[in-house]
């Protein structure tokens, strides 16, 4: 059911075919995000070893191991690496373009030329699709373009926005993802969890290459081996995942998908991001409220115009005043009250909830 799943979905949401198990690579359902970063990262590390015989697991680290990623990305990469054991060191911070809040291929191409020359090895580019901060993303093209010369892994999180892929207007979020001219990623991650309608927790990570997990993270005592799996006949998800347990999580999201449908999801998430824009108009034409940046699908970022101190306070009273919820970040070092549109019955009354705790004067 989950090879069938994952496939279903790689489909629906528009990836290349190389990413399902029928294509040469394939999908999983993970616990989360995180535990899909670590998971890449682990294949990461096997196929930059030195010696392909050997591999990562038997030679362990060397300290000159380096994982690229940028200020926006989440947190969970950094702390992959520290399971890793690579250690401060191995993870490399690339500067965003000038004025905005995407990778700079240039300067990830000018640090990866640099790393090589002083005998460092690039393991994985992790690129961001919808950051948790603005929803901001990075150009995955550019950057693979950028990483190809060095073998490195290019992972993409996608986790918050890449369910978007099912409307066709959205399908920009796998934009470099797909293989062809200069594009192509190794992994492609997005979470059921986050905003398909799914219990906690369904993570899907798909792989272009369905030998490198198991390459990373394939340990078969006598007590583990059968003959289907020797031979290749079944996929032993056990080894595509840290841990060899596992739930049954294809099961709630084969229920979601034949429950909703398709045309059901796209229903559930063009409603959101029309909210979202809603929102936005709303706060364009308000006096003292302003958009801290574009808004991303169901995401708006705004503030006051009047200040740090008064988005501080408006993020504050908000909250205080019990009928939301939201959330604060920073665009640029200054203050920014976050409203994301994603639970299941959220609709048209909770937009104008947020709107009279948002217009309301102090």
């Amino acid at each position: 059911m989950e090879q069938a799943v994952t496939d279903q979905l790689a489909g629906a949401l528009g990836l290349d075919e190389s990413f399902t198990h029928d294509g040469g690579g394939g999908g999983s359902i993970q616990d989360s995000a995180s535990s899909a970063a670590l998971v890449a990262l682990t294949a990461a590390l096997h196929r930059a070893a030195p010696d392909p015989g050997s591999g990562w697991r038997a030679r362990g680290v060397t300290g000159r191991e380096r994982v690229y990623v940028t200020a926006e990305t989440h947190s969970s990469p950094a702390k992959a690496v520290r399971w890793a054991g690579l250690g401060s060191d191995g993870l490399r911070t690339v500067p965003c373009t000038p004025g905005s809040r995407a990778r700079d291929p240039a300067a990830l191409a000018d640090t990866l030329a640099a790393d090589v020359a002083t005998g460092l090895v690039p393991v994985l580019v992790r690129a961001t699709v919808g950051t948790t901060s603005t929803g901001s993303g990075d150009p995955v093209a550019a950057l693979v373009t950028a990483a190809r010369p060095h073998r490195a892994w290019v992972h993409v999180d996608a986790a918050w926005a890449g369910v978007a892929a099912l409307c066709p207007e959205h399908r920009w979020v796998l934009d470099g993802v797909n293989p062809g001219p200069g594009h192509g990623v190794d992994s492609f991650c997005t979470d059921a969890h986050k905003w398909l309608l799914t219990a906690f927790d369904a993570s899907l990570l798909w792989v272009r290459d369905a030998r490198a997990l198991p390459a990373a993270l394939s340990i078969t005592p006598a007590y583990l081996r059968e003959a289907h799996s020797d031979s290749g006949a079944v996929v032993d998800f056990r080894d595509w995942q840290v841990p060899l347990g596992r739930r049954f999580r294809a099961l709630k999201l084969w229920a979601v998908l034949h429950g909703q449908g398709l045309s059901g999801l796209r229903a559930h998430l063009r409603g959101h991001v029309d909210l979202a824009a809603e929102l936005a108009e709303r706060v364009r034409g308000h006096d003292d409220l302003e958009l801290a940046c574009a808004p991303v699908l169901s995401l708006v970022c705004l503030r006051s115009r009047s200040g740090d101190a008064a988005t501080t306070a408006l993020l504050e009273r908000a909250n205080a005043d019990g009928r939301v919820l939201l959330t604060g970040t920073e665009v640029d070092g200054h203050p920014v009250v976050r409203v994301a549109f994603g639970g299941i019955t959220t609709g048209r009354a909770h937009l104008d909830v947020v709107w009279d705790v948002l217009s309301a004067r102090s």
